[in-house]
C-alpha cells in the first residue's frame, strides 16, 4: 500500500507543497497522453488509506476516489499532450511535457515534485524519480487515479466523435476488436501514426 513517508519526510526538511505526478496513456494507439499532479493536505487524512495505485482499483472505485480526491486534495491539475504532438516529439518527450503542463496548471506552485518512475531531464522544478511510486507514495498513487480516469473520461467523448473504433471500452489501447476496426476503418485523427500498427495501416492504404 503507498504511504505517506515520503512526504513527510519533506516537510520535515522544511518543504511545504509536495505534489505527486503521473501519467496514463502511454501505451494507447489513439488519444492524448494525460498527466496529474496532486497535492495533498499536510496532514495525513483517513480517506487515503483508501488509495492504491490506479491499476489495482476497480473502475468504479476509481470513479470514487476521483471524486474525493478532487474534493479533499490541497490542488490537483491535469496535463494534456495531443496525438499529433506525440507522433512529432514521440511519447516520452510528450510524457514529460504532459507533466510540466500539470505542474504548471496547479493553483498552488509546489516546492517539491514526486515522480512516478525516473526523474525529468531538464525539469526546472525540484523533483525526484521514484521507482514504482505510484504503488509506494500517496501523492503519486492519487495522481494515477486522477490521470486514469481524466484520460478515460476524454475517451469515452472521443468515442461519440469517432465511432467504430470502441474507444469508451477500450480507452485507445491495442485490443483485438480495436485493431480490426483500425484495419476496416482506417486511422481517425486521434490515432497516434507514429505508432507501429497504424503505421502499418497507413502503409497498407497508401
Amino acid at each position: 500500500m503507498p504511504d505517506y513517508s515520503r512526504e513527510m519526510k519533506l516537510r520535515l526538511d522544511g518543504h511545504k507543497f509536495i505534489a505527486g505526478i503521473d501519467e496514463a496513456g502511454r501505451g494507447p494507439l489513439s488519444g492524448p497522453v494525460v498527466a496529474a499532479a496532486v497535492i495533498l493536505p499536510a496532514v495525513h487524512q483517513p480517506w487515503l488509506n483508501l488509495i492504491k495505485d490506479s491499476k489495482e482499483l476497480t473502475p468504479k472505485k476509481r470513479e470514487y476516489l476521483f471524486a474525493l480526491i478532487c474534493k479533499e486534495a490541497l490542488a490537483f491539475s491535469v496535463g494534456i499532450v495531443s496525438p499529433r504532438i506525440i507522433d512529432s516529439i514521440n511519447i516520452l518527450q510528450a510524457t514529460f511535457l504532459a507533466m510540466e503542463r500539470a505542474v504548471v496548471k496547479l493553483p498552488v506552485l509546489p516546492d517539491f515534485i514526486l515522480v512516478d518512475g525516473f526523474s525529468i531531464p531538464d525539469f526546472k522544478y525540484s523533483h525526484e524519480g521514484i521507482i514504482k511510486g505510484d504503488k509506494l507514495c500517496l501523492s503519486i498513487a492519487c495522481a494515477s487515479i486522477v490521470a486514469k480516469v481524466s484520460r478515460d473520461h476524454m475517451m469515452e467523448k472521443l468515442d461519440k466523435i469517432y465511432p467504430g473504433y470502441g474507444f469508451a471500452k477500450n480507452k485507445g489501447y491495442g485490443t483485438r476488436e480495436h485493431i480490426s476496426n483500425l484495419w476496416r476503418l482506417g486511422p481517425s485523427a486521434i490515432h497516434r501514426h507514429s505508432f507501429a500498427p497504424v503505421k502499418r495501416v497507413i502503409r497498407n492504404r497508401e
